[in-house]
Parts: structure tokens; sequence; C-alpha cells
């Protein structure tokens, strides 16, 4: 497989579809964003103006796209992928969304035999350029080994879950629920430092050799916490959407998960403050604010 369609340019997908380029593919690509499109013409991409053209001129589908609307649309849509491939097409959806959405997607392929696979990836945007994602496949084992090649490209940590279609967006939600986590507890354990007056580059220094590393404090603090600089890699709203899903497959599986639901209460309040478009280690930013705010009243 030479010929690959790419349908989502943004964030995630040009540098994953600018990957493959250089790695020798021939990358049919489609998005709305009209900048997004330019860019990857520039890194020698083929440009189409419809999901049905991307249909026609590849022989294996990937996706990374935004929005639950925004896969549904692509994959569901009249003007869809579904509606266009033809069966042996692989289609590969490399976002995150509700399993719910994965087992929608995958039973309509069935009565169309399409072959379909959710995979979605971890590891942002650096990973990305860097081609170090960790893929997290679901779906048939046959598919997949089609595939791995290509995916082998865009990932570093490759895996096959299992061939129920949602498991591979199990993982990544359940990696995401403790990235929110991580997050949360960086940001709070450094108002203690700041309380206490701590050189802050210190502490990291003696906490990323202690227990209290984490790749999520070093990303945090390194990338942006230091550089007082949130141009998102992950922004908020995006990882609060993720531990929405966590907390509905909790919900689905009847399971009561308080510290959770509690940890996403924290991440809507602080959208609804307008800090969803930030890098979610923004939240720093936050309870600096209502801690400091605490502390002034007392």
């Amino acid at each position: 497989m030479k010929k690959i369609g790419f349908i989502g340019l943004g964030n995630m997908g040009l540098p994953m579809s600018t990957g493959l380029i250089k790695a020798g593919y021939h990358i049919i690509g489609y998005d709305l964003n009209e900048e997004a499109t330019l860019s990857l013409k520039k890194a020698g991409g083929e440009i189409v103006s419809s999901v049905a053209q991307v249909v026609k001129k590849s022989e294996l589908i990937l996706t990374s796209l935004p929005s639950v609307k925004a896969v549904e649309e692509v994959y569901l849509g009249e003007g869809g992928l579904i509606n266009n491939a033809n069966p042996g097409k692989p289609l590969v959806d490399t976002s995150t969304v509700s399993p719910e959405l994965n087992v929608e997607i995958s039973e309509v392929c069935k009565k169309r035999n399409l072959d379909f696979l959710a995979a979605p990836v971890s590891g942002g945007v650096i990973g990305a350029v860097n081609q170090t994602l960790t893929v997290m496949a679901g779906g048939p084992k046959q598919t997949y080994e089609q595939v791995l090649p290509v995916l082998q490209v865009v990932g570093e940590n490759i895996f096959h879950v299992d061939e129920q279609i949602d498991s591979g967006t199990t993982v990544k939600l359940i990696n995401n629920l403790l990235i929110g986590f991580y997050t949360a507890g960086v940001s709070e354990a450094l108002q203690l430092a700041n309380k206490k007056n701590l050189d802050l580059d210190e502490l990291f220094a003696m906490l990323n050799v202690s227990y209290g590393q984490s790749r999520i404090y070093e990303r945090n603090y390194k990338s942006f916490i230091a550089k007082d600089d949130y141009k998102p890699g992950f922004s908020l709203k995006l990882l609060r959407k993720d531990l929405e899903f966590a907390m509905e497959l909790a919900d689905d599986n009847q399971l009561d998960l308080p510290i959770s639901k509690s940890l996403l209460a924290l991440y809507q309040a602080v959208e609804q403050e307008g800090y969803g478009e930030q890098d979610m280690a923004v939240l720093y930013e936050q309870v600096k604010k209502q801690s400091n705010k605490k502390g002034a009243a007392q």
C-alpha cells in the first residue's frame, strides 16, 4: 500500500501525514482548513476536495479528527467514507471518540464488508512530529496486520489491544484519565513550593530523580509552566472531552468513580473560566490563582 488517504490535517494529522510522505508514501489529503491543506501540499502531498475523492485515489485511509461530530460526518455522513468506500479498503481512525461511536461505525462497516480499525494514538503533537506515537488499535487482527507497516511509520509503540473494536479506545481513555490526575497533581503540588519560595527548577531536578517523577510533570513543567507559555500541544478542552468519555464508560459499566468525577468537574470549571483553548498545563495557573485567593481571604 503506497497510496494513503489522510483525512484531518490538524495538529496531529498534519505531522503524521508528512511523516508518511518522508517515508515514501503518496498521501492524498483532505481537510476543511485551507491552510492545513496548503501545508501538506508544500510537504509533497496531493490535495483533493472531497472525501469521495480520497476514497477513489487511496488504497488505505487514515483519519485524525478533532470531535465526535467530525468523525460521525466523515464516516457516517451521506458523502462520507462508508458510503463511498469499496470492500477491501481498510479504514483506520486515530481519533479519540466514545467507545459507543467505535462500535456504531464498526457495525455499519461490517454491513458494507469494509475493514475498520479504531486506533487512537498517544504522545501529543511532539510525538506526531517525531513519529514516536503510541498506537492502541482495536479491531480485526487481519486488518491490523495489513496496515501495521503504515502504523509503524507514524508511531514507535504499536499495540493490537484486542479484536474488540473499542478496546484501543478504552486503553486511551484510561491513559488520559491518568493524565488528568497527573496534571492536577502537578498543578497543586507546585503551589506548596511557591508558598515556601522554593526554586521550581531545582525542585524539578530533585523530584525528577525521585518517586515523584512523571512524564506529565516533565512535560507540563519543562515545556509550558517554566516557559509561561501555554500554546496548546494538547488543549485543556480536549482532555476534558476525554475525561467525559471515561466517565461515560464507567457509568455504562456501572462503576462509581467519585475521585474521577471530581476531577472531571475541576476541568469543566476551568474550561468555563476561559482556559479551554490553552494547553492542559494551564491548569497550574488557575490553581495558583484560586489557592492565592484562598490565602488572601484568610
